[in-house]
């Protein structure tokens, strides 16, 4: 096989070779490792980096101990490396103590016909002859083996020796002299802990692989877990203070196994003893997805290819989220403005909300509503004393939310306000979005949410949104409700004219309707208030909450009114086997806490006018903007559709590194985290002014007035 091909046609089957062998270790901890990690999911998390895998040998230490019995278990792993990579699959190796090594690369080699490039990512460099080792212990010595130097045991295994100039050690940190000097001769290229922390793990990485495969070299990655900082990753034979973090190094690695060029990945010295948390495989795991991960591309074929086409999502994919910033599967970061349609109002993967989850996953998660749990009635509690009013009813969607409060109403006139059975009327509103069950789309105005989904349940009538007069000629005696969104969202950022609300909340009062207000995306700060209705001072009789609610984390809406319509409930009328769930409610109830504690409503109310007033500036400089308004952290950019696509606009964005997303083709939605820092907001707005200012001179000069 020549230098510059690849080693398989096709990215090829993984099959891993677990080693139970601790010979060249002062302990016997690392033995389990490879047993543990199978047991732990480390063969699934390859499947689910959509790579096929499967468990090949494992292969036990012989009996005995000393340079004999170590040289005999390298001979049996060299073999079985080598025969996988004959068989056309990727070895995947888990150790065991590092000694290992001597045997795994001289296998590839082997297989190879010569010898690999090697990313040797240790905490160690593991280069000690038995003369210069203080230990001797054999797991400080596989790379000098390798290279052909040392205790003829662990160098004379059949198979070609490494090329110097092809390996690069990253991530050192502890050593002897002794061994930094035969690397240092021989011109072993080592990045220590120091350069990393310099020249950032990226650079470093990028220039080791050059190193390592810039001929077009096949090459094979090993992983000593001690390269991890041990606050992470306590479970290793010989743990070193500092060290990387799980996420830098999988984000380093994320994708080394395209392409067909890796030839090998060997993971070694887990303790499973030491590692009580699980922390340590936990990392293991992760490290090894993240190398198999296939790029955004394939990732977008293998979503076309095997899901339903009831998306069309931007091309981007995204593998990592924190704050307001989200990281796609290639590492390029994107500053989010569109925050899930406001279900991560506090940002991705916020401390406080992973911490509840992880420990409320690990303690209690699902039972059903058959039984209770010691999470939802404090939950439920927080959450009325919050919004003021007297009962919640948890379920999972929005959607599912709003067919929850559509039963409560129709119940409610049947049981209290006395409508005929079956004659229980709601009003709507054109333009809504209210979700897609087919209740709810038979009631929407958007051709396409209807179109092949009928036939669709009657007693919804449509009115135009933001005429009062409307809503009072609409309502009839068998008239159980108004259901409206305070903003229309996914209508386009429709604000109604001020007031609107006040007197809808009267016309229903005066003919005993049900006032229902959805702010599954308004609600919980994003306008500027608690809820959106209060702008105009409304307490609506059911509101309709969720997205945020959930954190950004887990599926959490609810329904909230109080007792009088609340009542029309028995056991038996409605449930939802997630809904209301330990985990969920411990979630949410963190959720409302950090709402208040980070003031989040305050910061909205406080960023949004400089936020219009910014976008107002963008929109004096550009003729394609048509209008732009909003409350709070909640904006729309409506654009001339005669001149410029919102979508295609989207797009641009996307490219320039900034998340957000049209709704029929001519409004830009701007909903960030309310998290977001002010400086991070201007940046991506910068962005914005760009993406016009470019679509602008795309577009031809409109002639001249006479």
């Amino acid at each position: 096989m020549s230098a510059t091909s690849k080693v398989f046609a096709l990215e090829p089957e993984l099959r891993f070779i677990g080693v139970a062998s601790a010979l060249g270790a002062p302990v016997v901890d690392p033995q389990e490792g490879p047993a543990a990690l199978r047991r732990l999911g480390i063969v699934a998390a390859v499947r689910r980096a959509g790579r096929n895998a499967g468990w090949g040998a494992s292969i036990e230490a012989p009996a005995g101990r000393g340079m004999a019995a170590l040289g005999a278990l390298l001979d049996e792993v060299a073999r079985e490396v080598a025969a996988t990579l004959a068989g056309g699959r990727l070895p995947v190796v888990l150790g065991g103590d590092h000694a290992i090594a001597a045997g795994t690369w001289r296998g590839v080699g082997r297989a190879l016909g010569q010898s690999p490039g090697l990313l040797w990512i240790d905490a160690h460099l593991d280069a000690h002859t038995p003369h210069s080792s203080p230990s001797q212990n054999a797991h400080g010595m596989p790379l000098a083996a390798l290279l052909g130097i040392g205790a003829p045991a662990m160098a004379d295994i059949a198979g070609p020796v490494l090329d110097p100039a092809h390996v690069a050690a990253i991530g050192v940190r502890s050593y002897e002299d002794e061994e930094m000097q035969l690397l240092a001769a021989h011109g072993v290229r080592v990045y220590g802990l120091g350069e990393i922390r310099r020249r950032g793990l990226a650079a470093v990485f990028a220039e080791a692989l050059v190193r390592v495969a810039g001929d077009g070299r096949p090459f094979g990655v090993s992983i000593d877990l001690d390269v991890l900082d041990p606050c992470g990753a306590p479970g290793v034979t010989t743990p070193v203070a500092g060290g990387l973090g799980v996420g830098e190094l999988a984000g380093a690695l994320a994708g080394c196994a395209r392409g067909g060029r890796c030839a090998a990945i060997e993971i070694a010295e887990y303790c499973p003893a030491r590692d009580v948390q699980g922390l340590t495989a936990r990392a293991a795991i992760d490290l090894l997805e993240a190398i198999c991960r296939a790029d955004g591309d394939a990732l977008r074929q293998q979503e076309a290819t095997h899901g339903a086409r009831n998306y069309a999502p931007l091309p981007a994919v995204f593998a990592s989220g924190s704050g307001c910033w989200l990281t796609d599967v290639d590492g390029r970061r994107y500053l989010d403005l569109m925050s899930a349609y406001s279900a991560v109002s506090f940002g991705h993967a916020h401390p406080r909300l992973v911490a509840t989850l992880s420990a409320q996953a690990a303690r209690l998660a699902v039972t059903s509503r058959a039984y209770s749990n010691d999470r939802l009635p404090p939950f439920l509690r927080r959450l009325t004393d919050i919004t003021g009013y007297d009962r919640a009813l948890p379920v999972n969607t929005g959607a599912e939310a709003v067919e929850t409060a559509i039963k409560a109403a129709r119940k409610w006139a049947y049981k209290v306000k006395g409508v005929p059975d079956g004659e229980a009327g709601i009003v709507v509103c054109r333009g809504n979005f209210h979700g897609r069950s087919t209740t709810i789309v038979g009631f929407s105005s958007e051709a396409q949410y209807r179109d092949g989904f009928g036939p669709f349940a009657p007693g919804f009538r449509s009115i135009p949104y933001g005429d009062a007069a409307a809503l009072e000629a609409a309502i009839t005696p068998h008239t159980a409700a108004f259901l409206v969104e305070p903003i229309q969202g996914e209508g386009g950022i429709v604000i109604p004219p001020d007031g609107y609300l006040a007197a809808c909340a009267d016309i229903c009062r005066r003919h005993d309707v049900l006032l229902i207000a959805d702010e599954v995306q308004t609600g919980l700060g994003r306008t500027g208030y608690l809820l959106a209705s209060e702008h105009d001072g409304v307490r609506p009789d059911g509101v309709i909450l969720g997205k945020a609610l959930g954190g950004g984390l887990l599926p959490v809406s609810a329904f909230l009114a109080d007792e009088r319509v609340m009542q029309v409930f028995t056991p038996g009328d409605h449930g939802s086997t997630f809904g209301g769930n330990a985990l969920s409610a411990a979630v949410a109830a963190e959720a409302l806490e950090l709402l208040f504690d980070e003031d989040l409503v305050a910061r909205s109310a406080a960023l949004g006018p400089w936020l219009l007033a910014r976008l107002a500036e963008i929109a004096r400089g550009s003729p394609l903007i048509r209008a732009v308004r909003g409350r709070g952290l909640f904006a729309g950019i409506e654009v001339d559709a005669t001149r410029v696509d919102a979508a295609a606009l989207a797009g641009a964005l996307l490219h320039r590194g900034v998340l957000t997303k049209d709704t029929h083709a001519t409004v830009l939605r701007i909903a960030p985290p309310l998290t977001i820092g002010q400086d991070e907001l201007e940046w991506g707005l910068a962005r914005i002014a760009e993406v016009f200012a470019d679509a602008g001179k795309a577009q031809p000069r409109l002639p001249r007035a006479a």
